[in-house]
């Protein structure tokens, strides 16, 4: 039976085209199928009812932890914010799916370099900060993430893994999976990368690395073949 890589991507409405192009890159480069669901809060309004946070720099900031009910607490799904672009096929980000793991995500160990992101947002500064920016979501492991508790834990209960048992049902992504454009040097060898203070398509962030490629791949994106 052929496995469909089921990806959940952040939507905000401040950053449509991101979503769109974070789409196309992943199609494009994919050997496998791909079933795309954003969540858009729009869309989930019957069943996330928590009020808007002031530290909150994206609309998704807490509706990704939906992930798991939203896959009916079956089989694994992915999570990505949407400002990032895939470099490479995620068949192979697939493969590393461990069952020992409640949820799997890079790592990062860093503190910002910046005091404010897109649109002057504040950049806040947290443990484990930029971890759930990507999770592979082994969603039948994930049951504390049910309606109550994603509407009602803290901002850190969700964005720390609070809601699991312990630290040992967090698997490890090679860093690759969640470049930090900005934090991190270039890399060819970055699979999926996150312009983590602020897509190419706002103004001041259009010369960051990678922009190049987001910039063809947006184009790749509107194409039509005409008569």
């Amino acid at each position: 039976m052929t496995e469909i890589a089921n990806v959940f991507i952040g939507f905000d409405t401040k950053e449509v085209a991101a979503y769109h192009v974070l789409c196309q890159s992943i199609l494009e480069k994919s050997s496998i199928p791909v079933a795309f669901t954003p969540i858009v809060l729009s869309n989930v309004s019957n069943i996330f009812t928590r009020e808007r946070n002031a530290l909150q720099s994206t609309e998704f900031s807490f509706s990704r932890f939906l992930v798991p009910y939203l896959s009916n607490f079956e089989g694994w799904s992915l999570f990505a914010d949407c400002d990032m672009l895939m470099r490479t096929d995620i068949a192979k980000l697939w493969e590393l799916k461990d069952d020992r793991y409640a949820a799997m995500c890079v790592k990062h160990n860093y503190v910002p370099k910046v005091e404010t992101k897109f649109l002057g947002q504040v950049q806040t500064k947290y443990e484990k900060k930029n971890w759930s920016s990507v999770i592979l979501f082994n969603n039948a492991k994930c049951r504390k993430l049910d309606l109550d508790y994603v509407n009602t834990a803290t901002g850190l209960e969700l964005h720390q893994f609070k809601w699991l048992e312990s630290e040992e049902l967090i698997g490890e992504l090679p860093p690759a999976w969640n470049w930090l454009v900005n934090e991190y040097e270039h890399s060819e060898d970055a699979s999926l990368v996150h312009f983590t203070d602020g897509g190419p398509y706002f103004e001041e962030y259009k010369n960051d690395d990678y922009s190049e490629e987001w910039f063809a791949t947006r184009e790749r994106m509107l194409h039509v073949q005409q008569r």
